[in-house]
């Protein structure tokens, strides 16, 4: 029998249910990301997975806010930086679903994972929106599903891949945060593909509305953007991933130069969502090879409002 997980609250630090060696490794780990976060995080994951090694097998429930519980294997590199509480995971996604509490909004969570958005956007503080949580990976979409289970089954699975358009397509990959259907690798597992249009089309959202689309498609942006053409054209916002060892920025260039959305980019220096015209702003923002950038796409004159106004704020918390 699993034993219960140990249970880490991120407003208090409260740690419970942990013996002493899972006490210490705690604190490895939280300190770790703290030294680390310097260094854009570099070589956390491959030591935080080498003292997994040392952990009894178990889970750890994050406590995200009161309404919001977020599980995972205990000791997972990806996922541990949770216990450093000034870790703030993908901030600028962070920033723009805060701002959207109020907004009627329906969260498509593309490449889900263990659902942490899905989680937390369908909790009450952060405005209890509806969720579709996607993920093709077995492995993860167990996990993911435990996710929903925890929190209510408040939001609704999908298990398959996005792409341009529907067929089937292999998945493969070492790391559960970074399974991809791009290439033609041997082995992998093989899974259903649709495209974002046909979440219409089958009836899983409607042709009008408000949409945040977080895309974190491993290597299949510029495919997914192109199969999804009708969801937006509604009154979307796409969240998406800019390579860091990309210095071509191919996601945004695409974005920018072959669909009409409006290119958008957090910038840290200005702490302001920017309106890219020119790419060489993202030479600056993207200072480290190893990790991902989000981009923001919009054909949405509400949205560019709402971006507009959430500027204004941060403009005003500054002086």
């Amino acid at each position: 029998m699993a034993q219960a997980p140990i249970q880490f609250d991120r407003a208090s630090g409260a740690l419970e249910g942990a013996n002493l060696w899972e006490r210490t490794a705690a604190l490895a780990l939280a300190t770790g990301s703290k030294i680390s976060s310097h260094f854009s995080h570099r070589g956390y994951i491959g030591c935080a997975n080498l003292l997994r090694k040392t952990l009894p097998e178990r889970n750890i429930a994050i406590r995200l806010n009161p309404d919001a519980t977020f599980e995972f294997p205990y000791g997972d590199g990806y996922w541990s930086k949770l216990l450093n509480r000034a870790y703030h995971y993908e901030g600028e996604l962070e920033l723009l679903f805060r701002d959207s509490a109020g907004v009627d909004y329906t969260l498509l969570d593309c490449g889900a994972n263990y659902g942490y958005w899905s989680v937390l956007v369908s909790s009450a503080p952060m405005g209890a929106h509806r969720a579709i949580a996607i993920e093709p990976s077995s492995q993860n979409f167990a996990k993911l599903k435990n996710n929903a289970e925890i929190n209510g089954n408040r939001f609704e699975l999908m298990k398959c891949a996005i792409g341009s358009g529907r067929g089937r397509a292999r998945l493969s990959g070492t790391k559960h945060e970074a399974f991809s259907i791009a290439g033609n690798a041997d082995g992998g597992e093989d899974v259903p593909v649709i495209a974002l249009d046909d979440l219409i089309e089958d009836g899983k959202v409607a042709a009008s509305g408000k949409y945040l689309i977080k895309l974190d498609v491993e290597g299949v942006e510029i495919e997914a953007i192109k199969g999804g053409a009708r969801l937006l054209a509604t009154d979307s916002v796409i969240l998406c991933e800019e390579h860091g060892n990309d210095p071509l920025h191919s996601v945004s260039r695409h974005i920018l130069e072959k669909t009409p959305l409006t290119l958008i980019v957090y910038d840290p220096r200005s702490h302001r969502l920017e309106i890219v015209t020119e790419l060489s702003i993202l030479d600056r923002i993207k200072v480290s090879s190893h990790v991902g950038y989000n981009v923001f796409g919009t054909a949405s004159a509400f949205w560019l409002d709402r971006v507009s106004a959430l500027n204004a704020h941060a403009s005003r918390r500054s002086q």
